[in-house]
């Protein structure tokens, strides 16, 4: 058994469970109902507060802000849960609440790298391997899958979700949910397509991202209403567990797919088409008025 190293100038308060060969550095504050796992690492200042558990060889760098009262106007105080993964990176000043709901819950799997100035609100939930770049925030309620990126200074808006093996590029808004495989970014949110460099990068094979391609195109690029394209997948693509997937994420949305949202999603066919021609008919006018005076 490994003694941790546990600094004088620390604050931990009795009651936080300890693991071994836990570090835990000057000026740092550990609650009383915390648990460090074996290996992990609190560096200064870090604040370290309600039942948050943070698993084994995780780093907590300093200014960190862990198992906080949520910034939701609903919680009452109820008894709510943090649970930090394996060997994950919390860089600088990340802010992650507590959630809200009687033995609610904010998730974060193995091996996510959580970079300076992240915020984790509210019933969020990370899957493994996650990387968020500096400044991006994530609103109450968002699931992120396994192996996503989300890019420096993107918001997210609640109850979205961004599914595995997706990049959204830094400087964007995402406001809809984020299908699996997709590289996209930008306000509004546009699509360059399948995440093909990560894809390759990650092992997957030749014949999978054709198929994953092709049911790229169904959705975003063949004009087909939403529940044409699911059915067109479901009917000409093979159905390997990566194209089941994405079917299955597509069916499940309830926000709707970001950049389908509107006339495909909810089969106002032309809605978006008919506010184009609302904003040139007004532009048209406004050119008139300036004309006569």
């Amino acid at each position: 058994m490994k003694r941790s190293k546990i600094h004088p100038l620390a604050v931990v308060e009795a009651g936080a469970k300890i693991g071994d060969n836990v570090t835990i550095e000057p000026y740092a504050v550990v609650k009383k109902h915390v648990t460090l796992e074996d290996d992990v690492v609190i560096k200064s200042h870090a604040y370290i507060d309600g039942y948050t558990t943070i698993g084994e060889g995780t780093q907590i760098y300093p200014s960190a802000s862990i198992g906080t009262k949520p910034q939701a106007l609903s919680f009452r105080g109820e008894k709510t849960q943090v649970r930090i993964g394996k060997h994950c990176e919390i860089r600088e000043f990340v802010t992650i609440n507590s959630s809200i709901h009687e033995d609610s819950c904010v998730e974060i799997g193995d091996h996510c790298m959580l970079m300076a100035y992240c915020h984790i609100a509210h019933n969020c939930s990370l899957g493994n391997h996650v990387i968020m770049s500096n400044n991006a925030t994530l609103a109450g309620h968002v699931s992120i899958e396994d192996y996503a990126i989300v890019g420096g200074m993107t918001p997210v808006h609640q109850w979205v979700r961004i599914g595995r093996y997706a990049m959204v590029g830094g400087l964007s808004r995402v406001t809809h949910d984020v299908p699996p495989y997709t590289l996209g970014a930008g306000i509004p949110f546009k699509f360059g397509g399948l995440n093909l460099i990560g894809l390759k990068r990650h092992g997957f094979p030749l014949e999978v991202r054709r198929e994953l391609s092709r049911a790229f195109r169904f959705m975003y690029r063949s004009h087909l209403h939403f529940d044409d394209a699911l059915a067109s997948c479901e009917r000409e693509l093979d159905p390997c567990p990566e194209v089941q997937h994405w079917i299955r994420f597509c069916r499940e949305t309830e926000r709707g797919l970001i950049g389908l949202q509107g006339s495909v999603v909810h089969g106002e066919e032309g809605l978006e088409d008919e506010q184009k021609k609302k904003k040139k008919t007004k532009a048209s006018k406004e050119e008139e008025v300036g004309v006569l005076l």
